[in-house]
């Protein structure tokens, strides 16, 4: 109805149409995953055999991250890699004790050591302790990880091969297609060497149904919030401007569309598309979580430990390379958990974390992230990425 108001009188919509086309064709609606914001994903093995550590450092700028916000920082050596937060590309108020950030960085850190391993490099990994929670205003990078690398056989694997194609896919499962028995299997072995970190999933049943309606009501809570939907708009990148500028966050091609409805959302006037997003938001993924066959809880001892926030970002990390080998797709829907986040930062109950804690037998196991994989009906979109460069120190 509001489209059709706005598009009273020929005129009016003469001249949208115009600007629409001049918009969809900057932002690249029949070129989507074109042009410099997306020659990461071309480049990733530039300088592979050279001697350096560069080409590891460029497989980690490929990893998933919140929002893909890349809260990552890198500092080379001839023999090691540090990995650091940098604390200017975090959530905000949805993710008030940088839980999410350190997943993120987890991801960057599987991706390194997988790419270290198909160089033919042993490591030696240091995970810095610490505590997650708030950082002081002006606080500069913040040491996470260290990797010390020595030469050793070359051992390539799928999951490295993979690095390139791994997407976050936001688009609908083909339905009534279950994930194959040897992917669930592997999948569920993945956090066999991490002690710290457990797997649950959940294929059917009142639990699953039961976790959709928690992903979904804590949705609605979360995007209620005027400071975290402030904050989430900061990482929307929805016109041509803003991707070639900041070469992160959420763009129209990552949003799961069809080809057409994505072609037809570049051609919105942006304060409609901008609307549009954010009805979206509120609706959350509880719809296509519900189509998918699979759901999963990584849980670990201690949410708000960092050590173990790296290694549950490289437990998703390693599932999602794994689903995009076995041709599947996956996606974060880890509203619940953010509403934890949420709910301890106010002041209020831990409401959420009781019902997480039911589906899970008990509070041994802390959810810290959630997510849903099945055959996916569309492409996934290509996200776009920062150079090398604007990541180093």
């Amino acid at each position: 109805m509001q489209r059709r108001s706005f598009m009273k009188g020929a005129g009016v919509a003469t001249i949208l149409a115009a600007a629409g086309a001049w918009r969809a064709t900057g932002q690249g609606a029949f070129s989507a995953g074109e042009g410099p914001a997306y020659q990461p994903w071309k480049d990733w093995r530039l300088g592979t055999g050279d001697g350096t550590l560069m080409p590891l450092a460029r497989a980690a700028l490929l990893a998933a991250s919140p929002h893909n916000t890349q809260p990552w920082l890198f500092k080379v050596t001839d023999t090691a890699i540090e990995l650091y937060l940098d604390p200017r590309r975090t959530l905000g108020a949805l993710d008030p004790y940088l839980r999410e950030a350190w997943l993120g960085l987890g991801c960057a850190l599987e991706n390194l050591v997988l790419a270290a391993v198909a160089k033919g490099s042993s490591i030696d990994l240091t995970l810095v302790p610490g505590r997650l929670g708030p950082l002081p205003a002006g606080q500069g990078p913040v040491l996470a990880a260290r990797v010390q690398i020595a030469a050793c056989i070359q051992e390539l694997d799928d999951l490295y091969e993979a690095i390139p194609r791994r997407h976050t896919y936001r688009g609908p499962c083909l339905p009534g297609r279950p994930v194959p028995a040897p992917f669930r299997d592997a999948l569920a072995a993945l956090p066999a060497d991490e002690p710290e970190v457990r797997l649950f999933l959940f294929e059917g049943g009142p639990e699953r149904d039961r976790l959709v309606a928690i992903t979904a009501a804590a949705n609605a809570e979360l995007y209620a919030d005027p400071e975290v939907l402030r904050d989430n708009g900061r990482w929307l990148r929805l016109d041509p401007d803003a991707v070639r500028g900041h070469r992160d966050g959420l763009t129209i091609d990552a949003f799961g569309l069809s080809p057409a409805a994505a072609g037809f959302a570049k051609l919105m006037p942006a304060w409609l598309l901008r609307r549009a997003v954010a009805r979206g938001v509120a609706a959350g993924p509880a719809g296509l979580m519900s189509g998918a066959p699979l759901i999963g809880i990584i849980a670990v001892r201690d949410r708000y430990d960092r050590p173990q926030a790296l290694r549950a970002g490289r437990i998703w990390q390693r599932a999602h390379l794994l689903a995009t080998v076995h041709g599947l797709a996956g996606r974060p829907c880890n509203e619940a958990v953010e509403m934890i986040d949420h709910e301890r930062a106010l002041g209020r109950p831990a409401r959420r974390s009781g019902l997480l804690a039911e589906l899970l037998g008990g509070t041994e196991w802390q959810p810290t992230f959630l997510f849903y994989m099945g055959h996916p009906a569309l492409p996934a979109g290509v996200s776009p990425r920062r150079p090398l460069g604007q990541a180093l120190l």
